[in-house]
């Protein structure tokens, strides 16, 4: 018989994973005045406790737990219970918040240069698309566009199903991504078209010149800022249009250095300029978007829409046309294979590199074209064509070393 004093009785249990578990029986009874140990037993309220200990080289949670068992022992701080309860947890397997190894935690440096190196092969890709399309006779532009639509369809659908992402997206973002694929798919046909129509450099060119437009139609449609330079780049553009484009109540009847008729030209300038501006609309849409959708389901719209488009088009226009020869069809489809592999190369630029110093490096495409009209059509560009050329590029340029200067003082602000 006596008082009812607190113990503890503690055993152990070793898990495989260098884990100790260690289960503590607090027993507290209180200052009772009972003759009878029953009477005290079944007066007592027991605690279970479980504290996960690991060895020090794993981290672990405060040992908060100290404090909470101080607090319910009612016994004297000079007991040899109490003293025990202040060493159940070591100080060596206290650990407050330190990286088990600090080589595992550091993040792989990347490698410098590489969102240019796939900004220059996106180029590049989309330089060799265009020149195959110049190459290609007896096929209409909106055949070669159903063809690379539908072999891309073919390559994005197993993307899709990897990703999980569906085939619809989101309930809300179908609009936006109807639009992107129609507004987009229309922008591909009119740039095959005026590839076709009027030599290979002007057509890029005129198309190159979408980003000055991108800007202005943030502005209107987005509520982008839009200051003094984008109306400045946007003269600089038209007036390198107009040089390429050369309209005869301007610089006359008699026009030298075109390919074919003066009509042609036209249509393929045309074209081209409804085509940048429909890319200009294409990454509106984008940006209103956001990244709330997979890149993969965008592209996958744009390529289902235009081969719809394309099959209807053709058909109405009974423009179908099975190529010539086997080399034909090979390009055909390596224009599809292009196509997809510049694309993915630019979404890998833009996820790395800012995306002002990818548009610059876009300005290789124009330069490419140059060489390879001189170099596979035997046609040297005329003065006309070359400051043209030089006003749509410092535009371009202009617009993108803006953003690049903008987005570098906002993140020196941050910082």
């Amino acid at each position: 018989m006596g008082d009812c004093n607190h113990w503890t009785q503690e055993r152990a249990l070793t898990v495989t994973d260098d884990i100790t578990v260690v289960f503590h029986k607090v027993d507290s009874h209180g200052e009772n005045n009972a003759d009878d140990l029953d009477e005290c037993v079944d007066d007592e309220r027991t605690a279970e406790r479980i504290h996960l200990r690991s060895n020090p080289r794993r981290v672990s949670s405060d040992c908060e737990e100290d404090a909470v068992e101080k607090e319910e022992a009612t016994g004297s701080e000079n007991s040899p219970e109490g003293s025990e309860k202040k060493t159940l947890c070591p100080p060596a397997f206290c650990v407050r918040s330190e990286p088990a190894s600090r080589e595992g935690s550091e993040k792989p440096k990347k490698c410098p240069g590489l969102g240019l190196f796939y900004a220059f092969l996106s180029t590049v890709f989309f330089s060799i698309i265009a020149l195959l399309v110049k190459t290609i006779q007896g096929i209409h532009a909106i055949e070669i566009s159903a063809i690379r639509c539908f072999f891309q369809m073919l390559f994005i659908m197993p993307l899709l199903i990897y990703h999980k992402t569906g085939f619809l997206g989101p309930r809300d973002k179908r609009v936006y991504l109807v639009l992107r694929g129609f507004i987009g798919s229309n922008a591909m046909i009119l740039l095959f078209y005026a590839v076709q129509q009027m030599p290979l450099a002007d057509a890029t060119v005129i198309m190159f010149s979408n980003p000055v437009f991108t800007s202005l139609l943030a502005w209107i449609f987005l509520k982008e800022r839009c200051t003094i330079w984008d109306c400045v780049f946007t003269v600089f553009t038209l007036s390198g249009v107009i040089l390429i484009a050369r309209p005869p109540f301007l610089f006359g009847e008699d026009v030298h250095g075109i390919e074919g008729n003066y009509t042609n030209h036209i249509k393929g300038t045309i074209a081209a300029f409804a085509g940048a501006l429909g890319a200009a609309c294409t990454f509106v849409v984008l940006r209103k978007m956001g990244k709330s959708v997979h890149y993969y389901l965008s592209v996958w719209y744009y390529a289902v829409i235009g081969f719809i488009e394309c099959i209807i088009t053709v058909s109405v226009l009974g423009e179908w046309k099975i190529p010539f020869c086997g080399r034909d069809r090979w390009m055909l489809m390596l224009i599809a294979v292009l196509g997809i592999a510049g694309q993915t190369f630019l979404t890998k630029a833009l996820q790395i590199e800012k995306a002002g110093l990818v548009a610059l490096m876009r300005t290789v495409d124009v330069v490419l074209a140059f060489i390879f009209q001189f170099i596979f059509f035997n046609r040297a560009p005329t003065w006309w064509s070359l400051g043209g050329a030089l006003c749509v590029v410092v535009s371009t340029s202009g617009v993108a070393l803006r953003k690049w200067y903008t987005n570098s003082r906002k993140g020196g602000g941050a910082t």
